[in-house]
């Protein structure tokens, strides 16, 4: 029954990710993927929250499953890539160490907010 915890938490990620690649090229256009930054630092933040302080099964729902589908390694790669062929290099270098730094800090920021509940 553990696969159903994960494909609950896909049926939501998958979604949120989507609604919010549209909304954020809405707002900002589709010069910078702001919309895959956003998902995978947050998707960093949760992981690290849920790190000491969440049962296996919440693991599962909002781990693996939520985050999992939520957040894109594939997609930044393809971006980054596709920002650098467009000619925009300083772009794809910042989604590079922005997404790294920001994704660090975010699981940092995540794991250091579990420690106090």
């Amino acid at each position: 029954m553990n696969w159903l915890l994960v494909v609950a938490g896909a049926a939501v990620g998958a979604p949120l990710r989507y609604l919010t690649d549209r909304a954020t090229k809405a707002r900002f256009g589709p010069g910078f993927p702001w919309g895959t930054f956003a998902v995978n630092v947050a998707g960093s933040f949760l992981l690290g929250l849920l790190t000491g302080v969440a049962s296996t099964q919440a693991h599962l729902l909002l781990g693996t499953g939520l985050c999992g589908a939520l957040t894109t390694y594939s997609t930044f790669s393809y971006e980054t890539l596709k920002l650098y062929e467009d000619g925009a290099k300083g772009y794809a270098v910042l989604n590079v160490a922005g997404s790294l730094a920001a994704g660090l800090g975010a699981v940092w920021l995540g794991v250091r907010t579990a420690g106090l509940l």
